[in-house]
C-alpha cells in the first residue's frame, strides 16, 4: 500500500516511531489517560511496534509491556521505559495465550490497533473487523484486572453499534474516539472503556488455557 507522506508520517518519521498509527493512541492517551505509571500492557497486532514503545514509554520503567502478531516485530528498548516482551504469533492460540499469561495474569490495559487483510469489499472487510474486535474483546474480559482499560479498533459499519453496546456492559465508562490522526477516507473508529467490572463469568471460555 503506498505511504502517504502526511503530517503524521513525518511526525512518525521525526520522532522515531515506525508507524504514523502511533498517534491514535496518544491522542487517547492524552485525553483520557488509559495507560498509567507501572501498568502491565497488552497490545494485540502490535506489528510494526508503534504503539508497543509509546504504551513502553508511558507506563515507565515500573511497567511491563506485551505485544503480540502475526507479522514479525523487531525488538527494541525504550531508554527509561517499560520492559517489552515480543511475539510472533496467533493470539487466540492457547499456548500463546499460555505466554502471554506467564508474563502476567491479568493486565491494566489491553490495546488493539489490529486490522484484517482488507478485500476491497467493504462490507466483507467491515465483518472480519469487527469478528477480529470481538476476538480482542473476549481476550480483553479474560486478562484484564478489575479497573483495567480497554482500546481497540473496529471498521464502522452493521453490527458495530450491537458490539459497542456489549462493550459499554463491561466498563464504568465506554466511549466512541475519532482520532484526528485517522486518514480522511479511514472508516475506522476506536472503542474505549475505561474502568473494568470484572464482573463473574466474563472471561470467555475458549480463550481460557
Amino acid at each position: 500500500m503506498r505511504k502517504v507522506q502526511d503530517y503524521y508520517f513525518k511526525k512518525a518519521k521525526k520522532e522515531k516511531y515506525p508507524a504514523r498509527s502511533v498517534y491514535k493512541l496518544e491522542e487517547a492517551q492524552q485525553k483520557h489517560k488509559l495507560l498509567h505509571s507501572g501498568d502491565a500492557v497488552l497490545d494485540l497486532g502490535c506489528a510494526p511496534g508503534s504503539w508497543s514503545m509509546y504504551a513502553a514509554r508511558a507506563v515507565g520503567p515500573q511497567g511491563t509491556v506485551v505485544g503480540v502478531d502475526l507479522q514479525e516485530c523487531k525488538p527494541f528498548t525504550v531508554a527509561g521505559g517499560a520492559t517489552v516482551h515480543l511475539f510472533q504469533g496467533d493470539v487466540t492460540d492457547a499456548d500463546m495465550l499460555a505466554r502471554i499469561r506467564a508474563i502476567g495474569s491479568e493486565y491494566d490495559a489491553v490495546l488493539s490497533d489490529i486490522a484484517p487483510r482488507t478485500s476491497g469489499n467493504k462490507w466483507v472487510d467491515q465483518q472480519l473487523s469487527l469478528r477480529l474486535s470481538r476476538t480482542v474483546f473476549g481476550i480483553a474480559t479474560a486478562l484484564l484486572k478489575k479497573g483495567g482499560n480497554f482500546y481497540c479498533k473496529v471498521f464502522e459499519g452493521e453490527d458495530v453499534k450491537e458490539f459497542i453496546d456489549e462493550v459499554r456492559g463491561h466498563f464504568k465508562s465506554t466511549r466512541i474516539v475519532n482520532p484526528k490522526s485517522s486518514r480522511n477516507e479511514s472508516r475506522e473508529i476506536f472503542i474505549l472503556g475505561l474502568g473494568f467490572l470484572a464482573r463473574p463469568g466474563t472471561g470467555l471460555e475458549q480463550v481460557d488455557v
